[in-house]
């Protein structure tokens, strides 16, 4: 099963309402979303609104290079169609599954319902008589066909997250756990919700509860659409049977039947006419709301049966069901048919602006907060896992039994030190920092396209989160490998060295984020950070000191170099001297180690390390935004402007990116 159409029944079993301005075309039943409060002054911020999904002639096209057909010819462009005028319609309430062999392109399909392809596109894709918009992403929920989940968390922590990034600001945290509880319940996840979710490297739950978290975070916002890719593939025949079954009873709850289309204005009196009237002032929202849960104030035919319908809320329901029908139904339909879709005025269509200015369901500082905390959590068995700090600490130790109480007159011995530490500290945090967007592609690629959280919340909770390790591990190296290789005894001096270490770290964390997100590849980016790393030791300051002219710029581009030079002029001064030979002593600035380099100007090194500090991580966030930062809000504008050409001038094929 490829596909699936489900709106899925709330705690309060449901609350059918349909309002809307009488010139619009599409039916707007509505289901509360969550579970509410009736005195809730927000309860209309959680409705959700049924999906009629429709797509007609939908033609999908890829290039492909050909082989050239002789020696120095270029290849040729190829022309492969993937979708070939595929027509279908799912309706609120139903189960759609498609069926087909390997390679048939269900998956792209299903990809470009859920308004997440990119490349030439052609058709018509519409949601209630709609184009694709920002409002209807976050009310279409998408399973990926490989469960894309962090493998430390738990299956509660995994949901709960979900909930506080996804589900709007008008709920309460404790309203959020509450919905948390209630789809982990109804997933059949309680036996397993404290349960970490595993990967490759340990165990976790099995592959069939991995799916049902991945349809629960799914859930969590109640979606008017539900789309699932293969839900059941590499699944035994129980967990596929357990799958199919909470789909098909998601789906079979609900009862998508309005009750009323028209002006709010104009509800009380039609539900007076009918019948449904208040001898005392009430709410009209409370009113609406129990008569969508099967609640009659007054019933004027209670005397036509024998109990009482109030308290028979399936009758209640079933006779406003059937006043719609027979007062609302008939003439709503005749506009339906006699409406001419391409006289739509499509000004009204989303934008770039339209959707910047659509609001997040969450404020930013709480996105950064979650991801903050949701980040440390996933990483905490990682973080200061014991190999890392076997590690640094071995090297630590080994290094200052190396240069044990170097005595000052050492100067060749204590200027190499002092270059390990700016090559150690240097290199070791790049090469930690290549993998960490890579190794986050697809679960920022699913997250991003589901508009869960703003870029720039994950960027800096995503660097901020790695702070501890990154400044921890050197401040203990710094620690034991400065006092056991007998450098300057002085605490301030110490300090300030560790800060500079500290400095380099950052800096060098920066550009390893820079390659890491400017490639999205481990092996391209740890083979360019090998190539870096390499040029940056030769030109450090300390190999080669006398560098040729035309390439000498290769020294002010390493950070290292920078790192090199202030730990030099914290530890020594242009008028110290050293014993050169015995009884001989000689200007510190003298030595060609450190005359090459130089012990002056220090702030101009400062100011360099935090311009490229702030440059690596610019460029790291912008490599980012380039890909995902506008991924979902572009295509939405794009798959706008696309189906009001295709209701003007037919199929026609347009770039959407």
């Amino acid at each position: 099963m490829s596909l699936s159409s489900v709106a899925p029944k709330p705690e309060n079993d449901g609350t059918e309402l349909a309002t809307g301005p009488p010139n619009r075309v599409e039916v707007n039943t509505a289901y509360l979303a969550y579970p509410i409060q009736k005195n809730s002054q927000s309860f209309l911020q959680r409705v959700l609104y049924p999906i009629t999904l429709k797509f007609e002639e939908i033609v999908y096209k890829v290039n492909r290079e050909g082989k050239g057909t002789g020696c120095g010819e270029t290849p040729s462009i190829k022309e492969k169609t993937i979708l070939n005028g595929v027509t279908g319609m799912v309706c609120p309430g139903e189960l759609l599954a498609m069926l087909g062999p390997s390679g048939s392109g269900k998956t792209t399909l299903l990809t470009a319902l859920g308004g997440r392809l990119s490349g030439m596109l052609s058709g018509k894709i519409t949601y209630n008589g709609q184009p694709f918009s920002g409002s209807m992403k976050r009310r279409t929920g998408f399973v990926a066909q490989d469960d894309v989940l962090y493998p430390h968390l738990t299956v509660f922590e995994t949901l709960l997250f979900t909930a506080l990034l996804r589900l709007p600001k008008s709920l309460t945290k404790e309203e959020k756990v509450q919905h948390v509880e209630h789809v982990i319940a109804e997933l059949g996840l309680t036996r397993c919700q404290n349960s970490m979710i595993g990967g490759p490297l340990f165990r976790g739950i099995s592959g069939g509860e991995k799916k049902r978290v991945s349809i629960g975070q799914e859930m969590l916002i109640n979606p008017s659409l539900l789309l699932l890719d293969e839900p059941t593939s590499g699944l035994d025949s129980t967990a596929a049977q357990r799958i199919l079954n909470t789909l098909k009873g998601l789906a079979g709850e609900v009862e998508p039947f309005p009750i009323y289309y028209g002006l709010a204005s104009t509800a009380m009196e039609y539900f007076s006419s009918v019948g449904f009237s208040t001898s005392i002032t009430v709410n009209p929202a409370d009113l609406l709301l129990d008569l969508a849960n099967g609640i009659g104030p007054d019933f004027q035919h209670a005397t036509e049966r024998s109990d009482n319908p109030q308290q028979d809320p399936k009758s209640v329901r079933e006779f406003l069901i059937s006043a719609y029908d027979k007062n609302i139904s008939t003439r709503l339909k005749i506009e339906l048919c006699s409406s001419d879709v391409s006289s739509y005025n499509y000004k009204e269509a989303p934008t770039r602006n339209d959707v910047k200015s659509e609001k997040w369901c969450t404020t930013w500082w709480h996105q950064f907060k979650i991801l903050l905390i949701r980040g440390m959590r996933e990483r905490r068995f990682e973080a200061f896992n014991r190999l890392r700090i076997f590690q640094v600490l071995s090297v630590a130790i080994l290094g200052g039994l190396l240069w044990w109480r170097t005595p000052s007159s050492h100067i060749d011995d204590r200027v190499a030190m002092l270059f390990f530490f700016s090559v150690f500290w240097g290199f070791y945090p790049l090469y930690n920092a290549v993998f960490t967007f890579p190794q986050e592609r697809a679960m920022l690629i699913k997250e991003r396209s589901s508009g869960m959280y703003r870029l720039s919340a994950y960027f800096l909770a995503r660097t901020v989160g790695d702070l501890p390790m990154e400044l921890a591990l050197p401040t203990a190296f710094t620690f034991i490998f400065y006092w056991m290789g007998g450098l300057k005894p002085d605490p301030s001096t110490f300090i300030i060295s560790l800060l500079v270490v500290l400095f380099s770290v950052l800096v060098s964390q920066s550009l390893g984020l820079a390659f890491g997100a400017l490639l999205m590849d481990v092996k391209q980016a740890t083979t360019l950070a090998s190539v870096t790393t390499l040029v940056f030791l030769i030109a450090g300051g300390y190999y080669v000191r006398q560098i040729p002219p035309f390439i000498i710029w290769l020294k002010y581009l390493s950070y290292s170099y920078y790192c090199y030079k202030l730990l030099l002029g914290i530890q020594y001064d242009e008028n110290d001297y050293y014993e050169c030979a015995k009884e001989v002593y000689c200007r510190v600035a003298d030595y060609p180690a450190i005359k090459s380099v130089g012990l002056s100007h220090l702030w101009i090194d400062i100011s360099i390390m935090v311009l490229m500090l702030v440059g690596y991580r610019f460029i790291a966030y912008m490599a980012l935004h380039r890909e995902y930062g506008s991924m979902w809000g572009i295509r939405i504008h794009k798959l706008a402007s696309d189906y009001a050409l295709t209701t003007k001038r037919g199929s026609t094929l347009h770039e959407i990116d």
